[in-house]
């Protein structure tokens, strides 16, 4: 039996195409194994659509080309003519939704201006760009006004299959065919030996079972398919961050109308067609559309946004343009079905055992039906009957074919895998209401075998609700207390007001967060958990983030990204000149700064001993489980070339941010080591924090080795491989090395690898995993592609 199963030994991660198409020849011997097996994968339809995917990606390419290079030629064209209709005229709006789409689809920037830009554009929605869409104004065209001219943000999906289809397919089974065959012909020769009503018994009964076994198959696909159909809408749930009647808020992507000013980041997918209002360093992929690999750059003179591209670097606001099947993602969706979803790797091997254990059972049906039909025809030619036949030979003969067909019927175990699939979908069920979503059912078989969970530290190990715990200013370190005003006014009162004025800029201009106010006149903080706590300090200080925005202009940003791991802003002064600021990794900042603010609050040359004593500051603050940040600025006389500075810096602050472990994650990373289940941090934090965290989490043993990315990626294979088994923490890592960990972990160790992470930067290695958990149901839609459960704390794990 090893012998006759070693060729289904196959990998458990995705089988290619050409594996499946292999694995399906081998067991073509089996009656009606697409059901019997749960093929659910639709090779031919998928190959057809990944080849029309292609022509259509090629055609939109050419059609790109095409379009920009006919606009070259027309200089002297107006504006096309097209009427507006009545409605249209009547709501407000001076643009049709055809017109208003082909221009961000054929990227036309002539017809662009010719409607006076963006700002034009926004007039003809009546859409003022700062304000946003006016949802309390009843004399304003209202969200249901605007979906009824532009249309709503959904895609047209494949209709649900009917319960008749699943009857349909269920019948298609071979065993079946033979069955109802046998039960036809017990019928007839029944009634004719025995007449009627006896001699139609035992087909009757077969017939009956049929019936049952048919019904019985169709509820329990038509069940699963509802089920995974509900699943499919709750992970399209994606909420986006709009501006409407002058507030920053969330929608969900179905909400999106037609003149929404929409804020997009690294890592979000462009959810409408639309265009670029301002922004920084806006760089976007649309390769899911074009097939070009390189990124475009899009800023004021090209301006085009397309729905489902992806955001890779910079942010910045758009204005909605076109929305559902009207946007190119749409029209690309439209002609793409869905191909089905691979077998799990566990049915992979059922399925083998059923194949060998079908081929033999085939071959005893086919043994005994020869023996009893030679038996039989060997007793006639004794007994000189073999030239007369009589209904009971034939009844006979059909008694010893539904032997066989019961011996095969037997012999398979069609239901190894149906119960499977019932037990993963009873899985997924437990799963949910431990409010842990389960986005693809064969998650739940692979994380019952990982060996090894590769963690992000902050938002998984940690409550990612952080605030400014101390922090060194001006020679002094300092605990806030955030609860209370002590620590806020004791180092209002022992700073000089010239370096607290410095220290608001650096914190509220500096910043990718908002400060919104709701309907009520509270204010909250909308951004990233880190650049929230600093702005909260900031306020908390006497910061006004109006006002100083107001004041200052901001003329360039470079966004923080996980490569630069910092970010710097350039600002024009009131008084003349500009000012960069800087703030981000303690090290790199630190690095950057030749000045430092002293204990009299003079800014003064950064001596080797003050390095010496600011590292030692940051490794304190970072033994003590604080995240650290360095805030740095310098004044800039020549602004021409637009550059932020790369050094020269003088130092304003370091700060210390907490982020408590979550509850139950001590116990649940203990659990894990004890049921076999390696565990290891990789976090972009610094060392010094990952190992306290670690320490706290008991993730870092003794025995144990932590390691920064830079001294992992400098190793040789050789050199990694010797050392991965005993790494536990690696700090200060790019998403690369998370990748590069779990490759090796997965290829030369044969270790089933699950992978947590609640951000873009793990997008890379979630995809790699065995199974990727992702925390939250919130979060960007990179991340949200790639991974197979939603889970809530790590403690689900």
């Amino acid at each position: 039996m090893e012998k006759l199963l070693k060729d289904f030994d196959v990998a458990s991660k995705n089988p290619s195409e050409e594996a499946q198409r292999r694995w399906r020849s081998a067991v073509s011997m089996v009656k009606n194994r697409r059901r019997r097996f749960r093929m659910v994968a639709d090779l031919a339809k998928r190959s057809e659509a990944e080849k029309k995917r292609r022509g259509i990606q090629e055609k939109i390419r050419v059609a790109l080309y095409v379009q920009k290079a006919a606009l070259t030629f027309i200089d002297a064209a107006g504006l096309p003519e097209y009427k507006l209709s009545d409605d249209i005229r009547k709501e407000g709006f001076g643009i049709d939704p055809e017109e208003l789409a082909s221009i961000v689809r054929g990227h036309d920037i002539k017809r662009l201006k010719l409607h006076g830009g963006v700002q034009g554009i926004a007039s003809k929605v009546s859409v003022p760009l700062e304000e946003g869409i006016c949802t309390e104004d009843p004399s304003k065209s209202s969200i249901s006004v605007r979906q009824r001219i532009y249309g709503f943000n959904r895609f047209t999906e494949k209709p649900a299959r009917s319960f008749l289809t699943f009857v349909w397919e269920a019948l298609q089974d071979l065993t079946l065919i033979i069955l109802m065959v046998c039960a036809v012909v017990s019928i007839g020769v029944g009634i004719g030996t025995e007449g009627w009503p006896k001699g139609m018994y035992d087909g009757l009964g077969i017939l009956i079972s049929i019936f049952l076994v048919v019904i019985v198959t169709a509820i329990s696909d038509y069940k699963q398919s509802l089920q995974f159909r509900d699943l499919d809408q709750e992970k399209k749930k994606i909420f986006v961050q709009v501006t409407r009647d002058g507030r920053r808020g969330k929608v969900s992507i179905y909400d999106l109308v037609v003149g929404d000013v929409v804020h997009i980041s690294t890592g979000d997918i462009v959810p409408a067609d639309g265009l670029f209002i301002t922004g920084y360093s806006l760089l976007i992929d649309e390769s899911s559309l074009s097939g070009e690999s390189e990124p475009v750059n899009v800023y004021e003179g090209k301006p085009f946004l397309l729905s489902g591209t992806k955001v890779q670097d910079g942010s910045g606001k758009m204005l909605v343009t076109a929305v559902g099947m009207r946007t190119e993602w749409g029209k690309l969706m439209e002609t793409l079905s869905e191909g089905g979803d691979n077998e799990t790797p566990l049915q992979v091997k059922l399925n083998g055992v059923a194949t060998v254990i079908g081929k033999i059972g085939l071959g005893f049906a086919v043994l005994t039906f020869l023996v009893l039909t030679v038996r039989f025809l060997v007793e006639k030619a004794l007994k000189h009957e073999f030239t007369s036949w009589s209904s009971a030979d034939a009844l006979t003969l059909v008694d010893y074919f539904a032997i066989a067909v019961t011996i095969l019927v037997v012999a398979v175990p069609e239901g190894l895998p149906l119960a499977v699939t019932l037990s993963l979908a009873f899985a997924m069920k437990k799963l949910m209401n431990d409010w842990a979503l389960v986005r693809r059912l064969s998650a739940c078989e692979t994380m019952g075998s990982a060996s090894c969970i590769c963690t992000d530290k902050t938002g998984t190990l940690t409550t990612n609700h952080m605030v400014v715990d101390k922090i060194w200013l001006a020679g002094k370190a300092m605990d806030m207390n955030m609860k209370g005003a002590k620590g806020k006014d004791f180092l209002k009162s022992e700073t000089r007001e010239e370096v607290l004025a410095i220290l608001l800029q650096a914190i509220l201009l500096n910043t990718s967060s908002e400060v919104v106010k709701d309907k009520e006149g509270k204010q909250s903080i909308l951004g990233t958990p880190t650049e929230s706590a600093l702005l909260e300090f900031g306020l908390l200080l006497g910061g006004d983030f109006v006002a100083h925005h107001g004041e200052n202009k901001t003329l360039k940003v470079e966004p923080f990204s996980s490569v630069r791991k910092k970010m710097s802003v350039l600002v024009a002064r009131p008084d003349g000149g500009a000012r960069a600021f800087c703030k981000g990794a303690s090290e790199i900042v630190l690095g950057m700064c030749d000045k430092i603010v002293d204990e009299e609050g003079n800014f003064a040359s950064m001596s080797e001993e003050q390095v010496k004593n600011m590292t030692d500051v940051i490794y304190g603050f970072a033994s003590e489980a604080l995240r650290t940040l360095c805030l740095a600025f310098k004044d800039v006389d020549d602004t021409s070339n637009g550059n932020i500075p790369e050094g020269g810096y003088t130092l304003i602050t370091i700060v210390g941010i907490k982020d408590p472990v979550r509850p139950g994650v001590k116990e649940a990373v203990k659990t894990c080591l004890a049921a076999g289940i390696t565990v290891r941090m990789v976090t972009g934090d610094n060392i010094h924090t990952a190992k306290a965290i670690a320490k706290e989490c008991g993730i870092l043993t003794e025995g144990g080795i932590a390691i920064e990315g830079p001294e992992f990626r400098g190793k040789s294979l050789e050199q990694k491989q010797e050392i991965i088994p005993r790494i536990q923490v690696m700090a200060r890592s790019l998403p690369l090395d998370k990748h590069t960990l779990v490759t090796i972990l997965r290829k030369e160790f044969d270790e089933v690898v699950a992978v947590t992470g609640d951000g873009t930067n793990d997008a890379p290695a979630l995809h790699e995993a065995d199974i990727g958990f992702a925390m939250g149901i919130a979060g960007t839609e990179v991340r949200c592609r790639r991974i197979s459960l939603f889970i809530w704390n790590f403690f689900e794990v």
